[in-house]
């Protein structure tokens, strides 16, 4: 379903933002998470003039910011990009399937709402006692990929934020065996669609703070949020147990994840550990070089013992 319907003109911006707090902080808030997703875009090479993003929309805060930011950067021209708003409706039981519609179509926002039936699947599948969230996030992301072939899209836009990307490094560290994260940006396997991240470094705390403040509609993730003991939920409690002892931790981690050093890692396939050796003396340093009493012949291929 497409709709195009321009919002009343005199509002701020963009109707998404009618409304917004006239506040100090809220102001602050709001030219932050602009700065940050500016800078994501810029840093990563997101933006190719004349693209078009489907903007995936779940219904939760995360979402809802991306969509208020992209906006506010495509009116002041710093995102020269076309974009369309969609949600993929996964036929979880008692999800609220009339409210992004209308709130698009009262904020006038260009979008598409798909129905695909993932939940009966995702239950038929997976194991009694294992989490749904792997098999779930595959058939989203296939449908998402269709709907933006369809559509003429050049990139998937999903709105993952730092602490995401911070608890994605932690889980493949705990129980992946792996140092990775979800990339800000990527290119899938047919190399046709790129997956952009524009939150890359906004806080989750700071998209909580803006979708409240602008009293968005945010829907929940009911789908697996019942279920105990989940991975995810375990290493965010130990980043939220971190961040409150020490201020700040997250963002200094987040910034590690920026500063990877290869030859201080232990990965032979980043770096040739193999080669790594001095390099041979010159001719004139060799013929200043004195051996030392007890030293082996220089011809010898005996490996000195170390004592």
């Amino acid at each position: 379903m497409l709709d195009t319907d321009r919002p009343e003109a005199g509002d701020d911006i963009h109707a998404l933002f009618h409304g917004a707090p006239k506040s100090t902080e809220f102001r602050k808030l709001r030219k932050r998470l602009v700065q940050q997703v500016r800078e994501a875009t810029e840093t990563f090479g997101m933006i190719r003039p004349g693209d078009k993003w489907l903007v995936c929309l779940s219904g939760g805060k995360d979402s809802y910011t991306l969509l208020a930011v992209l906006h506010e950067l495509q009116w002041r021209g710093l995102l020269p990009v076309e974009l369309l708003a969609c949600n993929l409706d996964q036929g979880q039981p008692g999800f609220p399937a009339t409210v992004l519609p209308e709130f698009l179509t009262k904020m006038g926002v260009p979008h598409r709402i798909e129905y695909q039936d993932t939940y009966s699947i995702v239950v038929d599948k997976v194991p009694q006692g294992r989490t749904y969230c792997a098999l779930c996030s595959r058939l989203r992301r296939g449908n998402l990929y269709r709907i933006a072939r369809e559509e003429g899209c050049t990139s998937v836009v999903l709105g993952h934020h730092r602490d995401d990307m911070l608890e994605t490094f932690f889980m493949n560290l705990f129980h992946g065996g792996r140092l990775a994260t979800m990339p800000p940006k990527l290119l899938n396997e047919e190399g046709d669609l790129t997956v952009l991240r524009p939150l890359a470094f906004v806080a989750e705390a700071d998209c909580e703070k803006f979708a409240r403040a602008m009293n968005y509609p945010v829907i929940p993730c009911d789908l697996c949020g019942s279920q105990d003991g989940l991975q995810r939920q375990q290493v965010k409690g130990i980043l939220d147990e971190w961040e409150r002892r020490t201020p700040g931790r997250r963002n200094v981690m987040f910034k590690a994840l920026m500063n990877a050093r290869p030859s201080h890692l232990v990965d032979p396939k980043l770096f040739d550990f193999a080669g790594l050796w001095p390099s041979a003396p010159s001719e004139g340093e060799a013929a200043q070089a004195q051996p030392d009493a007890g030293s082996i012949d220089s011809n010898s291929s005996e490996i000195p013992r170390l004592r």
